[in-house]
């Protein structure tokens, strides 16, 4: 078994033809993959396959072999191209003296402090989200010193869509689709109530339109 110091998970994306592996840091999940490692004995056993499709026979017996020889020998391959992959990628990774984890060196890593930005933020990065958040804040609070409903009449009847051609009104009083009136009335002829909206009966006198 390879020994990886430098994080519990990766991700194993050898096949037949090769090895390779991806390691990701253990705080911002960030991958970073190593070198392609041909596999000599997986490629022979492709280029046998290949020719034992066109021949068959002898040729297919030779593919069947260069599995078995695969398998055979596929244990230390295998681990000997992980053991090279660990040393390739190993230099990324930095582990910090204060907390003992460690951390991918691109992202993760202070390089002024010399700890792991969980320890040693980066003070820049600090203060940008600090900046963003308080400029968040002050935006929800000026939003709601505002008046938003200044210019919409809430006691006249408004429908969400235009009658005429069916367009969203947004509170206005004509439509801005088609001109059409939004805040109709309609004059009762008995008592002369003018009625919001489209009223079978008069809300005052009870007369049918």
């Amino acid at each position: 078994m390879v020994a990886i110091r430098f994080t519990g998970n990766y991700e194993d994306l050898s096949t037949d033809r090769g090895f390779q592996f991806k390691f990701y840091c253990e705080k911002c999940n960030n991958g970073y993959m190593s070198t392609f490692k041909t596999s000599t004995i997986g490629m022979l056993g492709s280029a046998a396959r290949a020719a034992s499709s066109l021949f068959g026979g002898f040729l297919g017996n030779v593919a069947d072999s260069s599995y078995e020889v695969q398998r055979a020998i596929g244990g230390p391959a295998h681990d000997s191209a992980l053991k090279d992959a660990v040393e390739e990628i190993a230099p990324i990774f930095k582990q910090c003296t204060r907390c003992g984890h460690w951390v991918c060196e691109p992202i993760c890593w202070n390089k002024k402090a010399g700890l792991c930005e969980n320890c040693a933020p980066d003070l820049d990065e600090e203060m940008a989200a600090a900046q963003a958040e308080a400029a968040r804040e002050q935006v929800q609070t000026k939003a709601r010193e505002v008046d938003w409903m200044k210019s919409r009449k809430v006691d006249q009847v408004t429908g969400a869509v235009c009658p005429g051609c069916g367009a969203k009104t947004q509170g206005g009083k004509f439509c801005q689709e088609c001109g059409a009136t939004l805040q109709a009335k309609k004059g009762c002829a008995g008592c002369g109530h003018e009625a919001e909206g489209s009223p079978k009966f008069c809300p005052e006198c009870g007369q049918r339109y």
